[in-house]
């Protein structure tokens, strides 16, 4: 089988070291050249693309590294409560509202924090992070602030699935992208870090708003998670720095819609597609599923909590093993796990045991999915095109996150309260996501084994 065209950008010193780039196979031209042109022809005339350049560790390295967990505690963290809030909303303000209605809420508030990339990614690659951080600090908090005081549907729309959400995504992009620009061999490891940083918030949060609720009451208890928020989006301004300068460039929507014409982009962006589609299901719906089997609504309320906190190992692991084994391989590995478990476990579970053990190995699972998928996008991409190109990437992915939960909603509606079928859907979308994310890994290292 003749090399593969399209390697990922970590892989390319090695692949110029040892001579084994091949033009033979013109599968993928266009990437091909353009990585060539900037790793091969001029590797030390630019920053972004000479691997000597990278750091790999530092005191400001690890310092981006800390705030960007910091960033990643209040916005990712943030949204991975939304099954606390389903099931709040469900039996307390939104009561005569449906699941599916109430479901919109937590669907539109991951939307707009994953739909903001390509914006966010612009506004970073024109002005660095600080900015962005401040005004989506004050948006985030705001809109909590707001959510604090909502009483009717549109309120809470307004103030936490949309306001408070576009503040979270101009917190998260630069997060990634920050760390991204110190680190190329180490890269996986450190955005793991990062990413557990969700994880943390995911634990921490849901119960803080479990445990006030009933000590000092809902409005309270979202204005002191609005304020821990605020604290660490401070932090994070102070530490987090781009390796690289901002360079203002002109808009150009054909920026976002260019690496849409290679095939292991469209691929990979499929598959982070369905896989998000059936992901973000049991984050919405654990809770109100393991009630409806008779799980007590104090040991229900822990589910999203045990899910996040295992989630830090799938989130840590498997971002480190990437770095030695190939990042697609464990995306495969942990996707298919995944799949297994929504469709092996979830499916059948009625008693509280197997819920509870569910809710644990999604969490490493679910957790790997959203830990790899930057790291994914970075390795089929130029450095200096990161922004825009994980942004496309989280803005289509966006579009399976805003319809999911919506989805799965209906479906337990017209199943007269069942959510057989909504699992059912949940696990299918992974099982197909998993598939593509093996015709990805295919693409672009062949059927052989290796690390890709």
């Amino acid at each position: 089988m003749a090399e593969p065209k399209t390697q990922p950008l970590n892989a390319m010193r090695d692949l110029k070291e040892t001579g084994k780039i091949s033009d033979t196979d013109g599968r993928h031209e266009t990437t091909q050249r353009s990585l060539d042109d900037e790793l091969v022809q001029k590797p030390a005339e630019s920053p972004w693309m000479d691997p000597n350049a990278f750091p790999e560790g530092g005191a400001q390295a690890w310092l981006t590294v800390a705030g960007a967990s910091a960033c990643l505690f209040v916005s990712f963290g943030w949204v991975n409560c939304v099954g606390v809030f389903q099931e709040y909303y469900e039996t307390h303000q939104l009561k005569d509202y449906s699941a599916s209605d109430v479901a919109w809420i937590p669907a539109l508030q991951i939307f707009f924090m994953l739909f903001g990339g390509p914006f966010v990614g612009k506004i970073f690659d024109d002005y660095g992070p600080r900015y962005l951080l401040s005004v989506g600090g004050f948006l985030h908090v705001f809109g909590l602030m707001m959510t604090s005081i909502s009483k009717k549907y549109y309120q809470f729309l307004l103030s936490q699935a949309i306001c408070s959400a576009i503040g979270a995504s101009m917190i998260f992009y630069p997060a990634f992208t920050c760390v991204a620009t110190w680190f190329l061999i180490k890269r996986g490891a450190a955005l793991g870090m990062v990413a557990a940083g969700s994880s943390l918030g995911g634990v921490i949060l849901p119960i803080m708003v479990v445990k006030l609720i009933p000590e000092v009451g809902f409005g309270w208890a979202m204005r002191i998670c609005a304020f821990l928020i605020l604290a660490l989006v401070v932090f994070a301004n102070l530490t987090i720095r781009s390796r690289i300068a901002p360079t203002r460039r002109p808009f150009s929507a054909m920026a976002f819609i260019r690496p849409l014409k290679e095939p292991i982009f469209v691929l990979l962006t499929a598959a982070i597609f369905f896989f998000y589609w059936g992901m973000f299901i049991p984050f919405t719906f654990i809770v109100s599923e393991a009630r409806s089997h008779g799980m007590s609504g104090r040991l229900a309320d822990y589910l999203v909590p045990i899910l996040n906190g295992a989630s830090i190992f799938g989130r840590t692991v498997p971002n480190a093993l990437a770095d030695k084994l190939g990042r697609f391989n464990i995306m495969i590995i942990m996707a298919t796990f995944t799949t297994i478990v929504i469709l092996g476990l979830w499916l059948p579970a009625t008693g509280n045991v197997p819920i509870i053990l569910f809710a644990a190995l999604f969490g490493i699972g679910s957790g790997a999915g959203i830990g790899l998928t930057p790291v994914l996008v970075a390795g089929i991409s130029p450095i200096k095109d990161i922004g825009v190109r994980t942004g496309t990437v989280f803005a289509i992915s966006a579009i399976a996150a805003l319809t999911g939960s919506p989805l799965g909603g209906r479906i337990i509606a017209d199943s007269e309260g069942s959510f057989k079928y909504t699992i059912v859907f949940s696990g299918v979308s992974c099982a197909i996501g998993t598939a593509l994310f093996v015709a990805a890994r295919i693409t672009i290292g062949g059927v052989k084994m290796g690390k890709t």
